[in-house]
């Protein structure tokens, strides 16, 4: 075979052409592209480390805001806390204020009632001893025939009254 015959003459220039041909793609890929590809991969390493210090700063950030946040929350949870209690107090006082009133009113028509009733009473009991007074003079004068004044009837009544 003509092909295998030939190996042994073109061998060594098929060797140095193969390495040329190695070289130049060594050279091209190796001084070429090579740093390339290293400044992309490098620019790639850089931007992900700059997105995760970006990414913690953000966090920190929320974390941050989320604290006021909370802080605002409790501190305007107390601004309320406060005004219920002071409106719950400022009621109280109100409404004890009312009963107060209600309270001196209903003591005022009590005590003015009293005095109605014992105006009414000490009345009542005047007229009693009048009309006593006057039906012990009528018994003593049918009964006896004697005549007691009007005076005597009252005195000998009040004392009657008062042992009864």
């Amino acid at each position: 075979m003509p092909q295998i015959d030939q190996i042994s003459e073109i061998f060594a220039s098929q060797l140095f052409w193969l390495i040329v041909t190695f070289g130049l793609v060594y050279l091209i890929i190796g001084r070429g592209m090579l740093p390339k590809i290293s400044a992309t991969v490098d620019a790639r390493d850089k931007k992900i480390a700059d997105d995760l210090e970006a990414a913690d700063r953000a966090r920190a950030a929320a974390d941050e805001t989320e604290e006021a946040y909370r802080a605002k929350t409790e501190a305007n949870r107390a601004e309320a806390l406060k005004v219920t209690q002071a409106a719950k107090d400022a009621s109280a006082r109100e409404t004890e204020q009312k009963v107060k009133a209600a309270d001196a009113e209903t003591s005022e028509k009590v005590a003015a009632a009293e005095a109605r009733i014992r105006g009414a009473a000490d009345a009542a009991m005047a007229d009693i001893e009048t009309v006593a007074a006057e039906a012990a003079q009528d018994m003593v004068a049918r009964l006896s025939g004697a005549k007691v004044t009007k005076a005597q009837a009252t005195k000998a009544v009040k004392a009657a009254l008062a042992n009864g």
